[in-house]
C-alpha cells in the first residue's frame, strides 16, 4: 500500500531572503492590523481612564481605522500563505530540535502560525457575521492580537542575525529576478483581495466590492442593516403605539411621546455609520439633540448618560455614553433616516447617532435615557 507524503517543495526561491522579503510586508500588516485593532477596542471597551477622553472628531475617525483594520486583516490572507510557502521546507527539518536556541526558534514558528492563521480565519468569519464559535469573538480576537504580536517579536528576536544578513537584496543574487516576480505575484494578490473587499468602506472601491461581505449602498433607506427588529426581539406593537413614550430620568424627569419629540427643534446631521464588521456608509440623519434632552432634564453640560433599548436580546441592550459625546451637537436623538420616518429595522422610534463610535453603540429602539453623573 502507498502511503501519502507531505509535499516537498524544493525550488531555489524556499531561502531566508525571499522569507525575509515577504515577512517584511507580513510584519508591517500586522502591526498596522494590531494598531487599528487596539484603535477599536478602545473606542468599544474603553477603561476608565480613556473613557473622558475619546476624541469626537474627526467624525470619520472609527470608520477609517476599522475599515483599515479589516482590510488590512484581509490582506493579510495572501501575504501569511506567501510567508509559510517559503518556509515550507524549513517546517520538516530533522532533528526537529538541535539546541535550545533553535527549540526558541521552533517554538516562535509553531506559535506565529497557529495563531496568524486562526486570529485570521477567526476574523474573517466574524466580518460575515456567522458566528458558529462557542466563545465571544471580542474577547478571544482581542487576546490572540496581543499572542500573535509577542510571537512575531519573539521569532524576529530570535532570527534577528538571519533577518539583517538578508534584509537588503544582493545585486548579484542568481534568484534576483525569479525573486521580484514572486513578489509581483504576492503584491498583486494583496492589490485584488483588497480592492474587491476594501469597498465596503472606501467609496473610490465602490464599483469593485466583488467580494465584500456586505454592499453599503443596499439595504432599507439606503442603509445597510445588522440586526434586525426581529432578532433583536423587540415588540413592535409596543413601538408603533401611540401609549410610546421616551423617558429621561435626571434631576428633572420626564417623558416624550413621538409627537412631542417631533415638535422640539429638529437638526439635520449627514454622520457616517461605521460597524465592526468593517462596512460603513454616510447618511442623513434628522432628530434632536442629546444634549438639548438633558437640558429639559436639568442635567449639566457634558453629562454622562446610561441609554436603555427596548431591544430583548443581544449584548448591546444597554450602552454608555462619556460626556464629551454628549455635549457634542452632532450627536442625535434621531426620527428621520435620510428624510424618511425611521423604519423599525432601523431603530423606530428612536435611535442614538453619534460623531466617531462604533455601530454597535448607535442604539436603535431607544426608551430610556438616565443621567449618570
Amino acid at each position: 500500500m502507498k502511503v501519502a507524503r507531505w509535499p516537498r517543495f524544493r525550488g531555489r526561491l524556499h531561502d531566508a531572503r525571499t522569507a525575509t522579503a515577504v515577512g517584511r510586508l507580513l510584519g508591517v500588516g500586522v502591526l498596522v492590523c494590531f494598531a487599528t485593532g487596539l484603535v477599536s477596542h478602545g473606542l468599544q471597551t474603553p477603561p476608565g481612564w480613556l473613557e473622558p477622553r475619546l476624541p469626537t472628531r474627526p467624525v470619520w475617525g472609527y470608520r477609517v481605522s476599522q475599515g483599515l483594520h479589516v482590510a488590512t486583516g484581509i490582506a493579510l490572507v495572501p501575504l501569511l500563505l506567501a510567508k509559510l510557502w517559503a518556509v515550507y521546507p524549513r517546517l520538516w527539518v530533522r532533528p526537529p530540535v538541535r539546541s535550545l536556541p533553535h527549540a526558541l526558534d521552533r517554538l516562535s514558528v509553531a506559535v506565529l502560525v497557529s495563531v496568524g492563521l486562526l486570529e485570521v480565519l477567526i476574523g474573517l468569519v466574524n466580518i460575515t457575521q456567522w458566528y458558529p464559535w462557542p466563545f465571544s469573538f471580542k474577547p478571544v480576537h482581542f487576546a490572540l492580537a496581543w499572542v500573535l504580536v509577542g510571537s512575531v517579536v519573539l521569532h524576529v528576536a530570535v532570527r534577528l542575525p538571519l533577518v539583517a544578513r538578508h534584509w537588503r537584496r544582493d545585486p548579484a543574487d542568481p534568484e534576483l529576478a525569479d525573486r521580484r516576480s514572486l513578489l509581483l505575484g504576492v503584491a498583486a494578490g494583496v492589490g485584488a483581495v483588497t480592492v474587491v473587499t476594501a469597498g465596503q468602506t472606501f467609496p473610490p472601491l465602490r464599483p469593485f466590492v466583488l467580494l465584500a461581505p456586505r454592499d453599503p449602498d443596499r439595504g432599507t433607506q439606503g442603509l445597510p442593516i445588522n440586526r434586525t427588529a426581529r432578532a433583536a426581539g423587540v415588540d413592535r406593537a409596543e413601538l408603533t403605539s401611540e401609549r410610546w413614550r421616551l423617558r429621561v430620568v435626571g434631576p428633572l424627569e420626564y417623558t416624550l411621546s413621538l409627537a412631542e419629540l417631533g415638535a422640539l427643534r429638529q437638526h439635520t446631521e449627514r454622520l457616517p455609520i461605521a460597524c465592526v464588521e468593517g462596512w460603513s456608509a454616510s447618511a442623513e440623519w434628522t432628530g434632536v439633540r442629546l444634549r438639548d434632552l438633558l437640558e429639559l432634564a436639568g442635567a449639566p453640560a457634558r453629562t454622562a448618560l446610561r441609554v436603555r433599548s427596548a431591544q430583548t436580546t443581544g449584548g448591546y441592550r444597554v450602552m454608555e455614553m462619556p460626556g464629551q459625546y454628549t455635549a457634542d451637537p452632532l450627536t442625535l436623538l434621531a426620527l428621520r433616516l435620510n428624510g424618511e420616518v425611521l423604519s423599525l429595522d432601523h431603530g423606530f422610534p428612536a435611535r442614538i447617532i453619534t460623531p466617531n463610535r462604533p455601530g454597535v453603540w448607535q442604539t436603535k429602539w431607544v426608551e430610556t435615557i438616565e443621567v449618570t453623573e
